[in-house]
């Protein structure tokens, strides 16, 4: 259910909102749940068409409050790229009030078979892609006392197989929020992020999905379900509103308490997969 149902329709009217990776899952969540309370909404990724099929939707959701969509193509290891997509996100959209840095990217591989171009490619699109990205929207936010909401991941926090990349680069963009947190305060700008459990509709998801894995995990997961993308989208829309305008350099586990049963059964799955898929 997305969030316009239970807050204000136009509680982000005449804010700006940008979200990178926004072309699909979370962060398509995130972006749907802005839109339905009025926000103007700037998706980028690296596929223009990709992009614009999102905005169709997004532009639906958003028409009530004369909200607008920008999809701009730009890959978040590229600096310049972001600089000029946040740039046009400004020219047309207005200064950013809210900016998501979502974007990332992942794969299955033992830590013995990864590569060291492997390694990098998940640090630059996750670290440095939310670094390039909080940098380069640093004088929008400042100017709207503004706020970052990073999607992280729970493989920050609990060690999980095949996933060594992606536990280096959530653990580095976490500690990359909490300074963010420490020396943009001063100017007005807050820094949370939000660490998803199993969700609906992703690709890591579908990768590992199957009935009997999906029967096992549901069971362990203690509220006995997975969530949606726009659980996801709903902790972000509270983190960037007045109601948590206190909140700072916080992890938001949004979960249903699956990091409180640590990572066995996605150890056990992980290593039934065809080598193909691990």
């Amino acid at each position: 259910m997305i969030v316009q149902h239970l807050l204000p329709r136009e509680l982000f009217k005449g804010n700006t909102v940008f979200v990178t990776g926004g072309g699909s899952g979370i962060n398509l969540g995130v972006a749907s749940n802005f839109a339905a309370l009025g926000a103007n909404v700037g998706i980028c990724g690296r596929t223009q068409d990709k992009l614009d099929r999102a905005a169709v939707g997004l532009r639906g959701l958003n028409a009530h409050a004369g909200g607008k969509v920008l999809p701009v193509a730009a890959d978040v290891r590229d600096p310049a790229a972001l600089d000029a997509a946040l740039a046009r996100t400004q020219s047309e959209l207005g200064p950013v009030d809210v900016l998501v840095a979502g974007a990332a990217g992942n794969f299955l591989c033992p830590a013995e078979e990864l590569s060291p171009n492997g390694f990098k490619t998940v640090i630059d699109i996750d670290l440095l892609g939310s670094f390039h990205a909080s940098r380069a929207a640093f004088t929008q936010l400042r100017e709207r006392r503004g706020c970052i909401v990073f999607i992280s991941a729970p493989q920050a926090y609990v060690p999980q197989a095949y996933q060594l990349h992606v536990g280096a680069a959530k653990a580095g963009v976490d500690m990359l929020m909490r300074n963010l947190a420490v020396e943009w305060g001063r100017y007005g700008i807050r820094a949370n992020s939000i660490i998803p459990g199993p969700i609906l509709g992703t690709e890591g998801l579908k990768r590992l999905s199957s009935p009997e894995v999906d029967e096992r995990a549901r069971q362990v997961v203690p509220m006995r379900q997975y969530g949606s993308v726009h659980d996801i989208g709903q902790a972000a829309v509270f983190l960037a509103s007045p109601l948590a305008s206190y909140i700072t350099g916080t992890v938001l586990l949004v979960d249903g308490g699956s990091s409180l049963v640590g990572s066995a059964l996605w150890n056990q799955t992980v290593e039934t997969l065809p080598r193909g898929k691990r």
